[in-house]
């Protein structure tokens, strides 16, 4: 369950902007952002930021998980990155980056109001949404929402389905791995959707733009994508199915290699805040801060069933992971 990433919490103290305060005193010049957030939201997220710190210029590369990997690879290898702050999908990647000691610990940051289970213990990376992945359909075309993953095994439904690809997102990676790791889905599941006429797209934005405009009746997607077109009109909804949900948490880490420590020690300080938690609320995002109301629409929490994940698992298998799926969907 999803609230029990919130058991454990500490009582509250000073208010975390509070604690960020001695260190926006001295905070100032520049840092870079690479981050697999959409650029509406980013964008939104770097203006709140900078009007509360406005010391601070924060310049951002946006690509979707893979790709920013492979850059900040590339980066590595030719002798360093202009990288600051690194805000991706999944601990996957960061847990990857870590290993490879391209993180900096930051020990002190304000991380009270924040569930232990998000936190990394050695204070590397730090969680910053929740993020749940289920169903979107297009409520035009569809007359019986699915309420379940086994659902979309119909062929009627599977030949109008379409999935992001782990090729491009991380938050697939997640989803794909933990599916598969369940004993009533495995790779077993997603080879009957192919046989069925299931596709894969890129992203989870080719889902939401298939869906939306009809060219597919069901989708597999992040929810607040779903959430967020719906409120604004189109024709889709979302369901979080029966069986379960996977989960990421959006991490954000400072990388080693950071030229202003303090500057990128502050925007972890405000991501992790209450200010930066209001924003994410109102872009359709879970919060991760206890008792902090969610996005007008959503479950509570509590009441979501959370697929069991092996991080570690995944994190060795993230190769196979991406190799199955393609000889599957292709790409």
């Amino acid at each position: 369950m999803l609230h029990r990433l919130r058991l454990g919490l500490a009582a509250l103290s000073l208010t975390l902007g509070l604690a960020g305060s001695a260190m926006a005193e001295d905070a100032s010049g520049t840092i870079t952002v690479y981050t697999s957030q959409p650029n509406d939201q980013m964008t939104a997220v770097v203006d709140a930021f900078r009007k509360d710190h406005p010391s601070v210029a924060v310049e951002v590369f946006r690509a979707g998980t893979t790709e920013l990997l492979a850059k900040l690879q590339a980066e590595f290898a030719a002798g360093g990155s202009p990288a600051d702050i690194v805000l991706i999908a999944d601990t996957i990647a960061m847990t990857q980056l870590k290993n490879d000691k391209r993180l900096l610990a930051y020990e002190d940051a304000p991380v009270d109001q924040i569930p232990a289970a998000l936190v990394d213990p050695d204070r590397t990376y730090f969680g910053t949404k929740l993020l749940t992945t289920g169903i979107v359909y297009n409520t035009d075309k569809v007359k019986q929402a699915p309420t379940s993953w086994a659902d979309l095994k119909a062929e009627n439904v599977a030949s109008e389905l379409i999935m992001p690809s782990p090729l491009y997102s991380g938050a697939a990676v997640v989803h794909v791995g933990t599916m598969t790791q369940q004993p009533s889905f495995g790779w077993d599941y997603y080879e009957a959707l192919a046989d069925a006429g299931a596709v894969a797209g890129q992203g989870n934005g080719t889902v939401l733009e298939a869906v939306a405009r009809g060219e597919k009746s069901y989708g597999i997607i992040v929810e607040y994508m779903a959430m967020n077109a719906k409120a604004k009109g189109s024709p889709v909804d979302f369901v979080f199915p029966a069986e379960g949900v996977s989960t990421i948490t959006q991490p954000v880490a400072i990388l080693d290699g950071t030229d202003n420590p303090a500057a990128a020690k502050l925007f972890v300080d405000w991501q992790l805040g209450e200010a930066a938690q209001r924003q994410s609320v109102e872009q359709g995002y879970f919060p991760v801060i206890e008792g902090m109301a969610r996005p007008i629409g959503y479950p509570d929490p509590a009441t979501l069933k959370v697929l069991p994940t092996d991080s570690e698992a995944l994190l060795r298998g993230e190769t196979e992971i991406k190799t199955r799926f393609s000889d599957i969907f292709g790409g």
